[in-house]
């Protein structure tokens, strides 16, 4: 029996179950180093090259490079352009944020026995932003045949009726927090649906575990609109040691932290006019927010073939998270024989901690340098998102997630080619990168294209660079994990636009 006990704030013990799903995995397992100016106008294929911050990110034998004791701050304007599809329903969003994504510093470390073959070591600190998570956009349509109602129902089947209710003493909201922490998540839903007299049970007794909906679900055009809001990044901090053996092997070793802040915020609102629906109008809304730390660690070597040629080749560990998530909810309901309803348990639901094991990736390199005068670059990745793990491996939830995770997901190749010409003090650089689906279907979650320019300027002990890419790929955006599974289709377009000051220490 639940506990007549106040809460504020429920913790969820009982099931790691908030639903998490693949589209979490793959939204922190893509590390899209945003970079400094020159890393990101070769469209970052520098894994045989070295000499940039951001480099040692791709290659952590890439500080070994330096000559000197080098350090660079970087700001950039960051652009997401989405055309929007849901149904019959067509929308644009727009969304720009300015801020600082890198800075790092570079020791170079000169060995002054000039008979050991190991001419220097540098020691290197970095952090680059690795993913964005600012997004506002708003789906609109007429969908024809699926409602809301469909994912009360959904997850109300099979439960109890005394499980997902309130009892005549309780208020809402000791009701809701009291069974997320005794049943869970998706009694939660259930009860909303229950209490906004969306779902009612087909006997009236405790034991009852069937039930119907009260939107008529065989019925058509559900007007739906979906308003999404999202805040947060994915950064990480390297601490780089690097070493050069007789100028011509360098070798070196990450050990990185990553932080993870994420903040989203859903609502949607369905109207519909089917003769057999009582409810007629519903408003639901749902917060989340997910905070973690995380840690990684990189190999890297690249080796001067010849003094023109160098191939590089890198290990990225998996990224072991630790994952924490906040949640809350609301819902509003019209109906024709109960009136207008209003739930706002005013309550956080806090669930346990869980950990999240994101794929390696393995990376080869190769880059002529034409002396003085310029250099081309290429650099081959392969990552394997199958491998993604959710833990413990024991949570019953977890499992089925994890073999959802290897049969969704794929392998992914990225290529990645960059160029650079020098003309006295001034450099013009370009590049061009294609990344595969992480997911096996393609046309869900579509493959990347992208290609960058760029300028820059040698001071002597201070360079400025600037960069310019933009990239496109085509998505599908599940509304939920449950009942209305429908999904808006999205192509976007990222424009970022770089500026990088770098100086000699």
């Amino acid at each position: 029996m639940k506990k007549l006990l106040m809460l504020c704030i429920s913790i969820a013990s009982s099931s790691y179950i908030l639903a998490q799903d693949i589209s979490d995995a793959v939204r922190y397992s893509m590390d899209e180093i945003q970079g400094t100016a020159r890393f990101r106008a070769m469209s970052g294929a520098f894994g045989a090259l070295g000499g940039d911050m951001s480099a040692v990110n791709i290659n952590p034998a890439g500080s070994a490079i330096f000559n000197n004791s080098h350090t660079s701050v970087s700001i950039g304007v960051f652009n997401k352009n989405d055309d929007i599809k849901y149904f019959n329903g067509f929308t644009s969003a727009s969304n720009s944020n300015f801020d600082l994504n890198q800075f790092g510093a570079t020791f170079v470390f000169v060995n002054r026995n000039e008979s050991s073959p190991w001419k220097k070591f540098t020691l290197s600190a970095a952090y680059d932003r690795s993913a964005d998570f600012d997004d506002d956009w708003v789906a609109t349509g007429v969908n024809p045949n699926n409602s809301i109602g469909s994912y009360f129902l959904l997850n109300a089947q099979g439960k109890r009726l005394d499980e997902i209710s309130a009892f005549t003493d309780e208020t809402i909201s000791q009701a809701y927090s009291e069974i997320g922490s005794f049943y869970g998540f998706e009694n939660q839903q259930a009860f909303l649906g229950y209490e906004g007299f969306i779902i009612d049970p087909v006997e009236n007794t405790d034991e009852n575990t069937a039930y119907t909906s009260n939107i008529d679900l065989n019925g058509t055009d559900y007007n739906q609109e979906y308003y999404y809001s999202s805040r947060g990044y994915n950064g990480k901090l390297a601490f780089n040691l690097a070493t050069s053996y007789e100028d011509k092997i360098f070798l070196g070793i990450n050990l990185n932290a990553h932080f993870i802040n994420y903040e989203r915020s859903t609502f949607l609102n369905e109207t519909n006019s089917n003769t057999n629906s009582t409810i007629t109008n519903v408003d639901f809304e749902n917060n989340l927010l997910t905070t973690g730390s995380g840690f990684s660690f990189q190999l890297g070597g690249i080796a001067k073939v010849t003094e023109e040629f160098r191939v590089g080749l890198s290990y990225n560990s998996p990224t072991w998270f630790r994952i924490s998530e906040e949640t809350s909810q609301y819902l509003a309901t019209t109906s024709t024989t109960e009136g207008n309803t209003i739930l706002n348990p005013n309550v956080v639901n806090i669930f346990p901690e869980y950990r999240l094991q994101t794929p390696s990736k393995l990376t080869g390199s190769l880059a002529y340098v034409f002396g003085k005068q310029g250099l081309l670059s290429f650099d081959y990745s392969i990552k394997d998102y199958s491998n993604t793990k959710f833990r413990p491996t024991s949570d019953t939830y977890f499992s089925a997630l994890n073999n959802s995770i290897s049969n969704t997901l794929d392998t992914a190749n990225s290529y990645r080619i960059g160029g650079e010409y020098r003309y006295k003090q001034l450099s013009f650089r370009g590049g061009y990168r294609f990344e595969e689906s992480p997911y096996k279907d393609d046309t869900f979650f579509g493959d990347l294209t992208g290609y960058s320019l760029g300028l820059g300027y040698n001071f002597g002990n201070i360079n400025l660079d600037l960069a310019f890419s933009q990239a496109e790929r085509d998505t599908n955006y599940q509304l939920y994990n449950v009942g209305l599974t429908d999904s808006a289709r999205f192509e976007s377009k990222f424009t970022d636009v770089i500026l990088t000051l770098g100086f000699k220490i």
